[in-house]
């Protein structure tokens, strides 16, 4: 499970090469594409994440964003808080690795025109759950605590 704060940046530490598909290709020829699932309202985001594979898993950057705008550069916005499920998708390229929207598939199920320099989304590595924790200070409910008063605490009426 991942778990992350509300408006802050996370890592993420996937096991991906045990589950490779295109194993023809170098590790520098491969990306993952992000889908995160809401639990609650159902809300999609995609992303590319600044990753570095090594051996035996993926170090995957997230940067907080608002509104997201870079979602090739790991780039998210994931509001409310709660839980997110996640899936983890290979998109491999026979040349240069480029995330452009010409050249990297935005979904797990866009197809684009082929080439060399274009990538292709393979099929699902891994998923999971993420927990999205809301940053102290920004709860959506706050609760003021006061202290236990010195004497009794009744309310009179009608005298």
């Amino acid at each position: 499970m991942i778990q992350a704060y509300t408006e802050s940046d996370f890592k993420a530490y996937l096991s991906t090469e045990d589950n490779r598909i295109n194993t023809s290709v170098a590790k520098t020829q491969i990306r993952h594409l992000v889908k995160l699932i809401n639990d609650m309202d159902g809300s999609i985001d995609y992303v590319y994440p600044i990753e570095v594979i090594n051996n035996r898993f993926t170090e995957m950057s997230f940067t907080w964003g608002y509104p997201p705008v870079a979602m090739f550069a790991g780039e998210v916005n994931l509001l409310p808080a709660g839980y997110w499920k996640y899936e983890v998708y290979e998109v491999s390229w026979e040349g240069t690795v480029s995330l452009s929207v010409e050249t990297a598939p935005q979904t797990e199920t866009e197809v684009l025109e082929p080439s060399p320099t274009v990538g292709v989304v393979q099929g699902l590595v891994t998923k999971g759950k993420l927990y999205l924790a809301e940053k102290d200070g920004t709860e959506q409910v706050q609760y003021t605590q006061h202290p236990e008063p010195s004497g009794t605490n009744y309310i009179y009426y009608g005298q």
